[in-house]
C-alpha cells in the first residue's frame, strides 16, 4: 500500500473517531456544566470537584484521541487548576467558577468549529488559559506530570534545608475491565504501562475467566490483573490512570503499606495469608482446607452433613445458574445501542405508512364479508398497532434533557440582572416525543427570561414588600392524558393587569369599555409586538418574545395559558401533545366530508333533536342529564353545503374541566390517524392542526379542538360587546 493510501486510511479512521465522540463530546459539556453549578453551590464538595475534574480530563484525552489538539491542550490548562484545588492548593471561589464556564462555553465553541462549520475565535481560548495561569498557586506542577529539566527551571529561592522527598506507599490494585473494553478503542496494555510508569511495579495476569476455545470470543476481554506498586505520586495519581474506564471496569486500589517498601527489600508471605488479604479466600475455608486434606464436596459426605445427591444437585444447580449469569451478561452487554435520529424518523414515517395501509386493508375486509381476510386483517391490525406504540416509545426522551440546561441560563441572566434567583425542577422524568423536545427549548428559554426580568423583583424590593430575598422560579412537567403540562411559575410581582388594558387600548386591540376574564386579559401579552416594558434593554422590551413562543407552541400544536396574581407572581401553563406523529383519532363524518377529533379529548357522544336546544346570551347549549354543555355546529363552522339529519351526533370533549359538544352527522368511530402537514397554502386555517389519509384513499382534516373553541368565544364575546 503506498504512502498517500495510508494517509488517506488514517484521515477516514479519524475522521470515523471523530464522528463516533461526537454525541459523547457535548454529553461531556453538559456533565461540566452541571458539575460546575452544583459546585458553585458547594465549593468544599471533593466529590462535585472530583466530577469536574473527570469531565475535563475525559474531554482532554478523548479530545486528543481524537486529533482535536486546540481542544485537549485548552482542557489541559483548565484541568490543571482544578488539579490544584483537588489537591487542597487552592480553593473554589466565584471567580473560578465564572472562569471556567467560560472555559466550557469555549470548548463547546471549539467542537461547533469542527461539527458545524462554525468557527470559534482564538483570542478567547488565549485569554481564558492566561487568566486560569494567574489563578494557580505559584510555581504548581501537578502531581501526575514530572517537573521541568533543572537546566529548563527558573533557579529556586535560597533555602535553609532542603525539602524532605515524598514518601513511597505501595498498593494493591486489581483491575478487571469490562469485556467489551476494546470495542471502545481502549488497550488495557497502554493502562498497564502507564502503571509501570509510576513506580516500582509488579503485574500478574489472571487467566481464570478465559472461557473454552469453543466459547472464546476474541472480540472480548478475558484476562484481568492485579498489581502491587510502590511510587511516590500519591493515590489520585494512580486512580488517574483509570480515569476513562473507571465506570465500566472493576477497580479496586488499596494501600497495603503507607511507609513504603524500600526498593530490594523482600518481604515473603504465606500463600494462604495473601489469598485471604486479598479477599480471594476466607478465614473459614484455610481452616477446613488445611484441617483435611480432601475435596469440599467428599468432606461434607464423610462426615455425614450431606448425602452425595445433594452434592451432586448443588453442582448441577451451580453451573445452571453461572449460564444464566453468563446469558444475562450477554443480554446487558447488548441492551443498548446508539442510532442516529435520521433513522428513527424514518422508521416512524414507514410505520406512518403501514398505518395507513393497514386502515384500508381493514375497510376493505369489512366489506368484503369474508371471514378469513377478516381474521388476517384483525391481526394486522394487532401487530400495526403494536409496532406503533414501540416505535413512538424509541422516540420518547425525558424532558430533564432540557431541563437541566436552564440551570446556566438562570444563573447567567439573574446576575447580569443583579437579582437573586433559584430555579426548582420537577418531573424531570416526564417523557416527550423528541421532536417536541427540540422545538421546545427556545420558547422555555423565553418564559425564564421573561420571569427573571418582569417577574421576579429586585432583591431590596422584595425584602421591603416581606418576601425572601431570593426569587424562586419553579419548572414542572406532567403528563395529562395524551398530553404533557409545562408549568413555569414565579413568585414575582405578577403581571400589571391595567397596564396590560392600557397597552392595548393604545395599539387598538381592544375597546376602552370591553369588559374581559383575567385569562382573555393576560392572553394580550401573546400578541406580536405587545410589550409593556419602559426600557428596551438586551433581555426584553421589543415586543418580540412573547409572540415567538406562542407561534412556537402553535407549531407544536400545544396551548398556552396564563395566570397571575398581582404581588405573588405568575403561572404560565403549556399542554403539548406528547407526539406530533400518529395520534389515537375519533373519526367522524359530515356530508362527504369526514374529520378527526384527538381521542384523548372525547368525553361522551350523545344525539340532539332540535327540541333540545336552548339559547343563552347568544350560546347555544345542550342538556345532557340536566347540565347544560355548550355546542359547536361544525356544518355551520365549515360552512357545508347540504342538510343535516334529522338525529344529529354530539361528540363532547373535556378539556381542564370545560365541556364543549362538536355537533356532526355520524359517528365513526376510533381510528389510527397519521398526522400529515396540510401545506404552506392552508398553514393559518384556524381550527384545523393537520390531515390525515383514509383507507380508501380519501382525506380527512384533524380538528384543532382547543383553537376551535377559542374562536368560538373571541366571536361570541365581541358580538356581545357589539350589542
Amino acid at each position: 500500500m503506498s504512502e498517500q493510501e495510508n494517509e488517506q486510511n488514517e484521515i477516514f479512521d479519524l475522521n470515523v473517531l471523530r464522528e463516533m465522540f461526537k454525541s459523547e463530546a457535548y454529553d461531556l459539556l453538559a456533565e461540566l456544566e452541571n458539575a460546575l453549578l452544583a459546585l458553585e453551590e458547594t465549593p468544599r464538595d471533593k466529590d462535585v470537584i472530583s466530577r469536574v475534574f473527570r469531565a475535563l480530563h475525559t474531554i482532554k484525552g478523548s479530545g486528543g484521541a481524537c486529533g482535536f489538539d486546540d481542544v485537549s491542550h485548552f482542557a489541559h490548562e483548565v484541568e490543571t487548576l482544578y488539579d490544584a484545588i483537588r489537591n487542597d492548593k487552592t480553593t473554589v471561589n466565584k471567580e473560578i467558577i465564572n472562569l471556567t464556564l467560560a472555559a466550557r462555553d469555549q470548548i463547546a465553541a471549539l467542537f461547533d468549529g469542527y461539527y458545524r462549520n462554525i468557527p470559534a475565535e482564538k483570542e478567547v481560548t488565549e485569554q481564558i488559559i492566561a487568566h486560569t495561569r494567574k489563578l494557580l498557586p505559584e510555581g504548581y506542577v501537578p502531581k501526575t506530570k514530572k517537573p521541568a529539566a533543572a537546566a529548563e527551571a527558573p533557579a529556586p529561592a535560597p533555602q535553609t534545608a532542603p525539602a524532605p522527598p515524598p514518601p513511597f506507599a505501595t498498593y494493591r490494585i486489581r483491575f478487571r475491565p469490562d469485556p467489551n473494553i476494546f470495542l471502545t478503542g481502549t488497550d488495557p496494555q497502554h493502562l498497564l504501562d502507564e502503571l509501570k510508569s509510576l513506580g516500582q511495579c509488579r503485574i500478574v495476569a489472571q487467566l481464570s475467566q478465559i472461557p473454552r476455545l469453543e466459547e472464546l470470543d476474541a472480540e472480548k476481554c478475558h484476562l484481568y490483573w492485579d498489581v502491587i506498586l510502590t511510587t511516590d505520586r500519591g493515590i489520585d495519581a494512580v486512580k488517574d490512570v483509570f480515569i476513562f474506564v473507571q465506570d465500566n471496569s472493576e477497580i479496586s486500589i488499596e494501600p497495603i503499606d503507607e511507609e513504603g517498601i524500600v526498593p530490594g527489600e523482600k518481604e515473603y508471605k504465606k500463600l494462604g495469608q495473601l489469598l485471604v488479604e486479598r479477599g480471594d479466600l476466607s478465614h473459614d475455608d484455610i481452616h477446613v482446607i488445611m484441617e483435611e486434606q480432601k475435596r469440599l464436596g467428599e468432606l461434607l459426605v464423610a462426615k455425614g452433613i450431606v448425602q452425595i445427591d445433594n452434592v451432586e444437585a448443588a453442582l448441577s444447580e451451580q453451573q445452571h445458574v453461572r449460564e444464566l449469569q453468563r446469558e444475562r451478561q450477554k443480554t446487558e452487554e447488548m441492551s443498548s445501542i446508539r442510532v442516529h435520529s435520521s433513522k428513527l424518523d424514518k422508521l416512524v414515517d414507514l410505520v406512518g405508512e403501514l398505518v395507513t395501509v393497514q386502515a384500508r386493508l381493514s375497510q376493505i375486509a369489512g366489506s368484503a364479508n369474508d371471514a378469513v381476510l377478516l381474521s388476517i386483517a384483525e391481526e394486522v391490525e394487532r401487530l400495526t398497532a403494536e409496532l406503533r406504540d414501540n416505535s413512538m416509545s424509541i422516540r420518547m426522551l425525558p424532558i430533564n434533557t432540557i431541563f437541566s440546561k436552564f440551570k446556566r441560563v438562570v444563573r447567567d441572566l439573574s446576575q447580569n440582572l443583579g437579582k437573586s434567583v433559584e430555579l426548582f425542577m420537577e418531573g424531570g422524568e416526564t417523557e416527550l416525543d423528541k421532536t417536541v423536545i427540540e422545538k421546545l427549548y427556545d420558547p422555555l428559554v423565553h418564559l425564564i427570561r421573561n420571569c427573571i426580568d418582569h417577574g421576579i423583583e429586585m432583591p431590596d424590593e422584595r425584602g421591603a414588600a416581606a418576601k425572601p430575598r431570593y426569587g424562586t422560579i419553579r419548572l414542572t412537567a406532567e403528563h395529562s392524558g395524551a398530553h404533557v403540562l409545562i408549568r413555569i411559575a414565579d413568585d414575582g410581582g405578577g403581571m400589571n393587569g391595567d397596564a396590560i388594558r392600557k397597552k392595548a387600548v393604545e395599539k387598538g386591540l381592544i375597546s376602552a369599555d370591553s369588559a374581559l376574564q383575567d385569562k382573555d386579559l393576560f392572553s394580550l401579552v401573546l400578541l406580536p409586538g405587545f410589550s409593556t416594558a419602559k426600557q428596551v434593554t438586551d433581555v426584553s422590551g421589543r415586543g418580540v418574545g412573547m409572540d415567538v413562543v406562542k407561534q412556537a407552541i402553535d407549531a407544536l400544536r400545544g396551548t398556552i395559558e396564563i395566570v397571575s396574581e398581582r404581588g405573588k407572581g405568575t403561572t404560565i401553563t403549556l399542554s403539548l401533545p406528547l407526539t406530533l406523529a400518529i395520534i389515537d383519532g375519533f373519526l367522524t363524518r359530515i356530508g362527504d366530508d369526514h374529520f378527526v377529533l384527538p381521542l384523548s379529548l372525547v368525553d361522551e357522544c350523545v344525539e340532539r333533536q332540535g327540541s333540545e336546544v336552548r339559547t343563552s346570551s347568544g350560546r347555544t347549549l345542550l342538556n345532557v342529564r340536566g347540565e347544560l354543555v355548550p355546542y359547536i355546529k361544525l356544518r355551520e363552522r365549515f360552512s357545508i353545503p347540504g342538510d343535516a339529519p334529522k338525529i344529529e351526533q354530539v361528540v363532547i370533549v373535556k378539556m381542564e374541566n370545560m365541556r364543549v359538544g362538536f355537533v356532526v352527522d355520524h359517528i365513526v368511530g376510533g381510528h389510527q390517524t397519521v398526522i400529515k402537514n396540510l401545506g404552506r397554502m392552508y398553514k393559518k386555517v384556524e381550527g384545523i392542526s393537520g390531515a390525515t389519509i383514509l383507507g380508501d384513499g380519501s382525506v380527512a382534516l384533524i380538528l384543532d379542538v382547543p383553537k376551535l373553541i377559542q374562536s368560538v368565544e373571541r366571536e361570541e364575546t365581541s358580538a356581545a360587546a357589539a350589542l
